[in-house]
C-alpha cells in the first residue's frame, strides 16, 4: 500500500513539474520577440551541429588539459614499465616518456597530433599544474629527509658530499668558460651562465638514489646508510647553493643579490625557530591516522604553501620553500608517514610525469644535428661522470672506505634524474640556459642516471667475494651446531639458556650461532649499527657468564621466516631454536594478535593460534608465514614458549605416541650436560607397550639413575607443575592435549614445543 502511495506521488510530482516547466518555456519564448538572437546552429543538419559541437569541446582548455594528463600518465607509467622491467628505475622510464611525447620523436614525426595534443597555448596550464605537483614533491623530499640522524652521523658523509660538490661544480664552471660564446644566450653574463653549468654537474638526485639503494636491498648496510646520508647532505647543500644562484641571477649582480640571501637566511631562522616548534606541537596531538583530520591536515598544507610563496616572493624559487616546509615537519615518523602516503600517490602518480613529459616537450635532441655538437655533448657526460663518480669516489677513499664502497658511493651519487631536470628547468625558465644546452644536459642526465645499476654491477662482479650465507667457522659438519633466532636481547638470552643447557659439557664439539634479524622497515639506516651493537650486548655478556662460546650473526631482511630457513637449511644446523611472542615475530601482527609477554595466561590456546584451530589465520598472510618455520626447516625446530624461564633443573615430558620418542634424545642431553631431573609422562599408557621406548629410557637410568622418573598419570597437580621449570613437548602431542582440554595447561611452566 505504502509503495502504491509512493509511486502515485512520484508520478504526480514528476508530471506537474513537467507540465509547469514546458508552459515556463512556451511564454519564455514569447519574450525572444524583437530581440537580436544568434542561432548556433549551422543550418547543415542535426549531425554536423552535434559534430561542430563536439569539435568545440574538444578545443576547450580543460578538456586539452584532461587528455593531456590522461595521455601523460598511461606513457609515463608504460615506460616506467619498461625500464623496471630492464633493472632501471621508474624515473627514467617517465622522462623517457616525455622526450618521446616532445618535438623530438612524435612532434617531428607527427606534427600534427603532437599540434593537437600539445598546442602552443595549452603549455602554459601544463607547466603550471606541473610546477604544483613539484611541489608537493619537494615537500615529500624534505620530509623523508632525517635531519637529526644527518646531523649526528653524517661527519665522513658530509666530506664526502661536499667534495661531491666542489669538484664537479669547478669542472662545470671550467667547461662554462669554453661554452661560453658558442651556446650561451645572449644577453647572459658569463657568471649565470658558469654557475648553473656547475650547478647542474654537482646535483644528486636523492629519491633517485634512495629508491635504487632500496630496491637493492642494501638499505639498511653500512654502504646503503653512508650513501643515503650524503645524499641527503648534498641536497640540502646543493639547495641552499641553487638559491643562492636563483639569487645572483635574478638580481642581477653578486652585490644585489646579498640583499636576497639575507633574505633567505631570516626566512630559513623563522621556519626553523618559529614554525618548527609549533608544527611539532600539532603533530604531537595529532600521530595517528584518526586524530589527523581535515583541519589538521589543512594547516600543514598551508605551511606548506605558504613556504614555497615566501621563498618565491624573496626570489629563491618556490621549490625551495617546499623542500624546507617538509624538512621542518615533525619528526615523528609514524605523523610521516602518514602525511606522505597523503601528498605522495597524488604528486608522483599525477603531477609529477606532467613535470617530466613538459621537459621532454622542451627538449629538442634534433637541435644537435652535426657531429662536433655530440662531442660536445659526450664532453659534457664525461665531465659530469668525472667529477661526480669519480669525486665522491676519492672522497670517500680517503675518509677509509674500501674501494669496493668508494666506487659504490662514487656510481650512486653520479645519479641526477629528477632533481638534474628541476635545475635545468629553473635555468630555461630564467633564460640563462639555451635550447641546445638544455637538450644536452637533459641527455646527460638520462645518461647519468642509466649507468647507475650497470655500474654497480659491474662494481659488485669485479669485487665479488665467495657467497656466503653463514660465517665461515660454521662449515664443520662434524660438530652439533645449534641456531638460536631472536628479535629482542632478552628473548636471546632465554634461547641461550636453552642452547646451552643441550651442549654445555660437549666443548668444541658443538657450535652455537646466535642470530638476529631485522625488518627492512623498522629502523632508520642511520641506526642499524648501534641497534645490532645495543642487542648483541646483553646476549654476548649472558654466553660469557654461561662459558658458553657463540658466533654472531646479524642480518636485514624484508622477510624474516624466510631468511631464517634459509639460514637454517644452509648451515647444516641440527636443531634450530626460535621464540614465539616478543622474538622473531616482535613488533608483526602476529605479536599483536597472540598477544604474549612473558607470561601466557592459557597455553592451550597457543597451538589454536598457531595451526590456525581458532580461525584467526585462516585468512591471513601470518598463517603461511607462522607455518613456514616450521614445515621449510630440514632440522628439528624448537619453539619457545617463554614464561619468566630462568633454570632448566626440572624438565617434564608428556608422551602420547612412541613417534614421541624422539623427545628422550633431549632428554639424555638435558642430563649428561646440565644435571636436568627428567619426569617423563606417559599420557596415554603407550609407554609401557613400546620396547623401543622403554629401552631408551632404560640407557639413560643405567648412565644416570637418579635424574629421569617415568609417571602414568592423566590429571597432573598443580603443585607438580609449579615446581618444573620448562616442559618439552612435540608439536602433534600438542594438539593432543589441546584436543583433551588439559585442565592443568593453564598452570604449565614455560613450553618448548618441538617439530622433528
Amino acid at each position: 500500500m505504502r509503495s502504491i502511495k509512493n509511486s502515485f506521488f512520484y508520478l504526480t510530482i514528476i508530471g506537474g513539474f513537467s507540465v509547469l516547466i514546458y508552459w515556463i518555456i512556451l511564454k519564455g519564448k514569447m519574450l525572444e520577440i524583437g530581440q537580436n538572437i544568434v542561432s548556433h546552429q549551422s543550418g547543415k543538419g542535426h549531425w554536423s551541429d552535434f559534430i561542430t559541437s563536439m569539435s568545440h569541446n574538444l578545443q576547450n582548455p580543460l578538456a586539452i588539459l584532461l587528455v593531456q594528463i590522461i595521455t601523460i600518465i598511461l606513457v609515463a607509467r608504460f615506460f616506467g614499465w619498461i625500464c623496471r622491467k630492464i633493472g632501471q628505475p621508474s624515473v627514467i622510464g617517465e622522462i623517457i616518456a616525455g622526450i618521446v611525447l616532445g618535438p623530438s620523436l612524435i612532434g617531428m614525426y607527427f606534427p600534427e597530433f603532437s599540434g593537437m595534443l600539445f598546442p602552443k597555448d595549452s603549455l602554459g596550464n601544463l607547466q603550471f599544474l606541473s610546477q604544483i605537483g613539484l611541489i608537493f614533491f619537494m615537500f615529500v623530499i624534505g620530509m623523508e629527509l632525517d635531519l637529526k640522524a644527518l646531523k649526528n652521523k653524517a661527519h665522513d658523509a658530509v666530506v664526502i658530499s661536499h667534495a661531491s660538490i666542489i669538484i664537479p661544480f669547478s669542472l662545470g664552471l671550467g667547461l662554462a668558460y669554453f661554452m661560453y660564446h658558442s651556446f650561451a644566450p645572449s644577453g647572459v653574463e658569463f657568471t649565470s651562465f658558469a654557475l648553473f653549468l656547475g650547478i647542474a654537474m654537482s646535483i644528486t638526485a636523492f629519491p633517485v638514489l634512495a629508491r635504487i639503494v632500496q630496491e637493492r636491498g642494501i638499505h639498511k648496510t653500512k654502504l646503503g646508510a653512508i650513501a643515503i646520508t650524503c645524499a641527503a647532505a648534498d641536497d640540502i647543500t646543493a639547495w641552499c647553493i641553487l638559491a643562492a644562484v636563483i639569487a645572483i641571477v635574478k638580481a642581477g649582480s653578486f652585490m644585489s643579490s646579498l640583499y636576497v640571501m639575507a633574505m633567505a637566511v631570516f626566512y630559513v631562522i623563522l621556519m626553523l625557530k618559529l614554525v618548527r616548534p609549533f608544527l611539532k606541537k600539532v603533530g604531537d596531538l595529532n600521530a595517528t591516522r584518526e586524530s589527523l583530520n581535515k583541519p589538521v591536515v589543512a594547516i600543514f598544507f598551508l605551511t606548506l604553501l605558504l613556504s614555497s610563496y615566501v621563498s618565491e616572493l624573496i626570489g629563491i624559487h618556490a621549490l625551495f620553500g617546499a623542500f624546507m616546509a617538509g624538512a621542518i615537519m615533525p619528526e615523528n615518523s609514524k605523523f610521516r608517514n602518514i602525511f606522505i602516503e597523503k601528498v605522495e600517490d597524488v604528486s608522483v602518480i599525477v603531477l609529477l610525469p606532467l613535470f617530466f613529459v613538459f621537459t621532454g616537450l622542451r627538449t629538442q635532441i634534433g637541435s644537435i644535428d652535426e657531429p662536433h655538437l655530440w662531442k660536445i655533448t659526450g664532453l659534457i657526460i664525461l665531465v659530469a661522470v668525472v667529477g661526480k663518480f669519480f669525486g665522491s669516489a676519492f672522497a670517500a677513499k680517503v675518509v677509509g672506505h674500501s674501494w669496493k664502497d668508494s666506487l659504490s658511493i662514487g656510481a650512486l651519487m653520479n645519479t641526477r634524474g629528477l632533481m638534474e631536470l628541476v635545475v635545468l628547468n629553473i635555468g630555461y625558465d630564467l633564460g640563462v640556459l639555451s635550447t641546445q644546452i638544455f637538450t644536452m644536459m637533459v641527455i646527460m642526465a638520462l645518461v647519468t642516471t642509466f649507468m647507475t645499476g650497470p655500474a654497480l654491477d659491474l662494481i659488485n662482479y669485479v669485487f665479488r667475494a665467495k657467497p656466503t650465507i653463514i660465517p665461515e667457522e660454521i662449515s664443520s659438519k662434524s660438530k652439533y651446531k645449534i641456531l638460536i633466532s631472536f628479535a629482542s636481547a632478552d628473548k636471546g638470552k632465554t634461547l641461550l639458556k636453552v642452547a646451552n643447557s643441550l651442549v654445555k659439557k660437549q666443548g668444541g664439539n658443538t657450535i652455537v650461532t646466535a642470530m638476529h634479524l631485522l625488518l627492512s622497515s623498522e629502523l632508520h639506516s642511520f641506526d642499524v649499527k648501534d641497534h645490532e651493537k645495543e642487542t648483541f650486548l646483553p646476549v654476548i655478556s649472558e654466553s660469557e657468564n654461561l662459558n658458553q662460546k657463540i658466533v654472531t650473526l646479524f642480518k636485514v631482511s624484508n622477510d624474516i621466516d624466510s631468511e631464517i630457513t634459509e639460514t637454517a637449511n644452509h648451515g647444516e644446523y641440527d636443531l634450530l631454536l626460535v621464540g614465539l611472542g616478543q622474538s622473531i615475530f616482535e613488533g608483526t601482527l602476529l605479536g599483536k594478535v597472540l598477544g604474549f609477554t612473558t607470561r601466557i595466561i592459557n597455553p592451550d590456546r597457543l597451538i589454536d593460534k598457531i595451526t590456525g584451530k581458532e580461525g584467526l589465520f585462516e585468512n591471513s598472510p601470518f598463517d603461511e608465514r607462522t607455518r613456514q618455520i616450521i614445515a621449510n626447516s630440514k632440522m628439528p625446530v624448537g619453539i619457545l614458549v617463554d614464561k619468566e624461564l630462568e633454570e632448566i633443573n626440572r624438565v617434564f615430558m608428556p608422551i602420547f605416541n612412541k613417534e614421541d620418542g624422539f623427545l628422550l634424545e633431549f632428554a639424555q642431553k638435558l642430563i649428561h650436560n646440565n644435571g636436568s631431573q627428567i619426569t617423563v609422562l606417559d599420557v596415554l599408557g603407550e609407554i609401557k607397550d613400546n620396547r623401543e621406548i622403554q629401552e631408551s629410557v632404560r640407557s639413560i637410568e643405567q648412565i644416570a639413575p637418579n635424574h629421569i622418573m617415568m609417571m602414568q598419570e592423566r590429571i597432573i597437580k598443580k603443585e607438580f607443575l609449579e615446581q618444573q621449570d620448562l616442559m618439552i613437548i612435540s608439536l602433534e602431542s600438542w594438539k593432543k592435549l589441546i584436543d583433551s582440554h588439559s585442565p592443568w595447561l593453564n598452570n604449565t611452566p614455560s613450553v618448548l614445543i618441538i617439530k622433528p
